[in-house]
C-alpha cells in the first residue's frame, strides 16, 4: 500500500450516530474545524435500530431519576427545536390484571418528582380512545411521550455541520493511533470502499463510536469498562394505536409499543452478549415479544409483522450485573487522562432522547482544551430542515405524492416513494462526494421498508438509476443482492402467515425469474427460514 496521505483537523470524532452527529453540529456551531469518521453509515447501530421513543422520562421515574429529569428536559428541547423530527402522540402507561398495585399507585408520584406531566384516564375513555388496549387494563395514566425520526434527526444534524464546513467520511474505519507521550497524533483511518488508508491529524480526539466505543479506546490504549445488551423489535404491517403504549410495570420484555407512521415497533427484549458480530433478531425472541405484549395489546396475537431488527445498547460500568435493564441507562464522558492520554474523549451509553445533551458536555470538554471560549448553541438554535433528509419520516412520501397531483412514477408502492424522492437523495449523496448505493437510497428513504421488504422497489429503483445513467453493467444485480442481504436479517424471525407468504414471492421473483442468488455469507447462517410454530390467521 503506497504511503498514506495526511489531512488535518481541529477535532476528529469518531462514530455517526445520533451523538456524534450532534456534537459534530455542536462543534461546528461553535465554529470548531471537524472531521466526523464512520466505518458503515449514518446510524448504522443502535441509532438506527431503536424504537424511536422521545422519552418524557416516565419510564425512569422509579429506578433512575437523574435519567428520568434528564430525558424530560431534553424532550422537551427537541420538541421545540427539531419538531420536523418528531410526532407528538402523548403515551399512555397501561396496568393490566396480574401487574404490581402498589407499582401503580406509585407511578404518579414519581413523575411528579422528576417533574414529567401526568395523569390518570378513565380506562373505558382510554380503550375508547385507543381500541387495541387489552380489555383485561385496570390502569391509564397519560404522559407526555413522543415518537422521534432518529434517522432524519442525524442526517439533519450532519447536514447543517456540513454547510459550516464540518467533514463527513462514510465507511472509513479507524485502524490504528500514532501516540507520542501523552497525545494522540494521528489517527489512520481506511477507507472500506477503495482500501486506502489517510492520516488524520486532529488536536482533539472524539470517540462517539457507541457499542464499539471500547474497541476503539483500545486501540488507542485506553480501555472502558462496558458490557453489552442486544435488544429486539418487531414491525408490524398495521398502526395499532396513535399514541405510545407503555407497559406500567419496573422496565421488562416488550413492553412498549411505538406508532410510526403507518406502523407499529414492538420491543423490546434485553439479552447480554460477549461480541458485537452476528447481531440479528431469533425467532425465539420474536416470540417472546408477541406472547408478552399481546397482553397489553392482544391483536399482536393474529397480527402480521413485516420486520423485526436488534440494536446493541453499551452499558457503562455495569460488569457484574447479570440483566442489562438493572444497568443505568445514564451516558459517560471519559477524558482519559488516567489512560495518560491529554487529547482523546470518550462519550457513550446513554439514550436517543439524550443525545443532545451528551454532545454538548462532550463538545463542552473538547473546547476548554482546545481555548474555545464559544458556548453550546444547540438548546436554542433551530435544527434546519434539509430536503434531502425529509424522506425517511413514514408517510411523508404517500403526501408528497397527493400534494403534486399524484402525476409523479411511484418506484415504491407499499411507501410510495416516488422517482424524484430517489433523485433527491442521489444527487444529495454526489454533491457530497459520495457513490450512492441501493442500501444508501434505503436508509435514506422508506424504500424497501413496506410489506414487500423491497421485493418490487428494490428492482424499480435499480432500474430507474439504470435510465438515468447512474448504474451500468452488473452494478444493479449487485446492487439488489446487497439490499437484500441486509433486508433479511430482519425478515427470518417473522416468517409465518403472509410474511410467509410475500417471502416465498421474493424468492421466486428474484431467484427464479432474475437468477439472483444471496451469497452464502450474505445469509449469515440463518437459512432456511423457520415457521416458527406460527399459522396464518
Amino acid at each position: 500500500m503506497a504511503n498514506p496521505s495526511r489531512i488535518e483537523t481541529q477535532v476528529l470524532i469518531i462514530g455517526g450516530g445520533v451523538t456524534g452527529t450532534a456534537l459534530v453540529r455542536d462543534l461546528a456551531l461553535r465554529g470548531v474545524d471537524c472531521i466526523l469518521v464512520e466505518k458503515d453509515d449514518i446510524n448504522a447501530g443502535a441509532s438506527g435500530r431503536n424504537h424511536g421513543l422521545l422519552h418524557s422520562g416516565a419510564r425512569y421515574v422509579a429506578g433512575d431519576q437523574e435519567a428520568a429529569v434528564e430525558c424530560r428536559v431534553e424532550g422537551e428541547i427537541l420538541k421545540r427545536l427539531a419538531s420536523q423530527t418528531i410526532q407528538d402522540t402523548g403515551g399512555f402507561f397501561v396496568a393490566v390484571e396480574g401487574d404490581d398495585e402498589r407499582y401503580i399507585a406509585d407511578f404518579p408520584s414519581h413523575c411528579k418528582r422528576s417533574g414529567i406531566l401526568v395523569h390518570r384516564v378513565d380506562v373505558a375513555a382510554a380503550r375508547e380512545l385507543e381500541p387495541a388496549l387489552s380489555p383485561h387494563t385496570i390502569a391509564v395514566f397519560e404522559v407526555p411521550d413522543a415518537s422521534i425520526d432518529p434517522f432524519r434527526l442525524s442526517l439533519e444534524s450532519m447536514a447543517q455541520a456540513r454547510t459550516l464546513g464540518a467533514r463527513l467520511m462514510r465507511r472509513s474505519r479507524v485502524i490504528g493511533f500514532q501516540r507520542e507521550g501523552r497525545r494522540i497524533r494521528a489517527v489512520q483511518v481506511r477507507s472500506m470502499q477503495l482500501g486506502e488508508d489517510v492520516w488524520i491529524e486532529a488536536a482533539q480526539v472524539v470517540n462517539a463510536a457507541g457499542a464499539w466505543a471500547r474497541e476503539v479506546a483500545l486501540l488507542a490504549g485506553a480501555s472502558i469498562n462496558m458490557t453489552y445488551s442486544k435488544g429486539t423489535l418487531l414491525v408490524t404491517h398495521g398502526r395499532l394505536a396513535q399514541r405510545v403504549v407503555n407497559r406500567l410495570r419496573p422496565p421488562g420484555n416488550a413492553d412498549i409499543m411505538m406508532p410510526g407512521g403507518t406502523v407499529s415497533i414492538v420491543g423490546t427484549t434485553s439479552t447480554r452478549v460477549d461480541s458485537l458480530d452476528n447481531i440479528y433478531p431469533t425467532t425465539a425472541e420474536a416470540d417472546l415479544i408477541v406472547d408478552e405484549a399481546s397482553r397489553m395489546l392482544p391483536a399482536l396475537q393474529t397480527m402480521r409483522f413485516i420486520r423485526a431488527y436488534s440494536g446493541v445498547r453499551p452499558l457503562v460500568g455495569s460488569t457484574g450485573v447479570a440483566d442489562g435493564r438493572t444497568a443505568s441507562r445514564g451516558f459517560a464522558l471519559f477524558d482519559h487522562d488516567v489512560d495518560g492520554i491529554d487529547n482523546l474523549a470518550t462519550i457513550t451509553g446513554g439514550k436517543l432522547t439524550t443525545c443532545r445533551l451528551m454532545a454538548e458536555r462532550a463538545a463542552d470538554l473538547v473546547c476548554r482544551r482546545l481555548g474555545v471560549a464559544a458556548p453550546c448553541l444547540t438548546a436554542i438554535t433551530q435544527l434546519p430542515v434539509a430536503p434531502e433528509c425529509k424522506w425517511t419520516e413514514p408517510g411523508h412520501a404517500p403526501r408528497e405524492w397527493m400534494r403534486t397531483g399524484q402525476a409523479e412514477t411511484l418506484l415504491c408502492e407499499c411507501e410510495m416513494v416516488s422517482a424524484s424522492a430517489v433523485d433527491t437523495i442521489y444527487a444529495a449523496l454526489v454533491a457530497a462526494g459520495d457513490t450512492p448505493t441501493l442500501t444508501d437510497i434505503g436508509m435514506r428513504s422508506r424504500v424497501g421498508k413496506g410489506a414487500c421488504q423491497g421485493a418490487f422497489c428494490a428492482v424499480r429503483a435499480v432500474a430507474h438509476l439504470y435510465q438515468r445513467g447512474d448504474f451500468q453493467a452488473q452494478r444493479g444485480l449487485d446492487e439488489i443482492i446487497d439490499f437484500f442481504a441486509e433486508r433479511w436479517k430482519g425478515q427470518h424471525s417473522v416468517l409465518w402467515g403472509e410474511q410467509l407468504a410475500q417471502a416465498e414471492l421474493m424468492e421466486a421473483l428474484h431467484c427464479g425469474l432474475f437468477g439472483e442468488e444471496l451469497r452464502g455469507d450474505d445469509m449469515h447462517g440463518l437459512c432456511p427460514p423457520a415457521l416458527n410454530g406460527k399459522v396464518s390467521p
